[in-house]
């Protein structure tokens, strides 16, 4: 194995392992993914936003991250409280359940609250600032000249995990074809939803 091939194949692995979480965003996805609702705009949304933060960190600007706390603090705030009224707004779909799939109509009607929402979950976590920018950053830093295919290496393994976690979760759809399922699946987002805007707040 060439040392570029190492470095791109490190890279993978790395930002595979910090983004298959169970997390806000992650949930997101699944769930438009299951009703197939702006798939591909969700997808790109956050396959192009790990890319731009992967990029930030591997060009040295996660300093900017741990010596500029207070955009941090404010950051974890506004995304924490977003992520409690989203977290309700599943809770209260528990009680309402919605079909699996959208009509037309619909499906135009909430294309912008899906890219909306998807921007807000992507940009309003600071965990993502610490994981992607710092923490990727510091790591591929220590790949010297190859830090570059390092990050190249992240930036594929989230276009894959998100286009899998998106257009691979309509293979759920016909386990969830009853309105109960739907209100497993809402609660379950509702709970992940609510313990991380929770969390952040805390650690605001």
């Amino acid at each position: 194995m060439t040392a570029s091939l190492a470095a791109a194949a490190a890279g993978f692995g790395t930002g595979l392992s910090l983004i298959v979480a169970i997390g806000a965003q992650n949930a997101f996805v699944l769930r438009q993914g299951i009703r197939r609702d702006s798939v591909l705009a969700v997808v790109g949304i956050c396959a192009l936003s790990d890319a731009a933060l992967i990029a930030l960190g591997v060009g040295g600007l996660g300093a900017l991250v741990v010596a500029w706390p207070q955009a941090v603090t404010a950051v974890g705030w506004i995304g924490g409280i977003f992520l409690l009224c989203y977290g309700a707004l599943a809770a209260r779909r528990v009680f309402r359940p919605a079909g699996a799939l959208l009509t037309e109509g619909e499906a135009a009607g909430s294309r912008k609250r899906a890219v909306l929402t998807c921007l807000a979950l992507t940009w309003l976590n600071p965990h993502v600032y610490l994981d992607t920018v710092f923490l990727l950053g510091s790591v591929a830093s220590d790949r010297g000249e190859l830090r570059w295919t390092f990050g190249l290496g992240a930036v594929l393994a989230s276009l894959c995990w998100f286009a899998a976690l998106g257009f691979g979760a309509r293979l759920l759809g016909r386990f969830l074809a009853r309105p109960t399922a739907w209100r497993v699946l809402d609660a379950l987002v509702a709970a992940t939803m609510i313990a991380m805007g929770g969390m952040l707040i805390a650690g605001a």
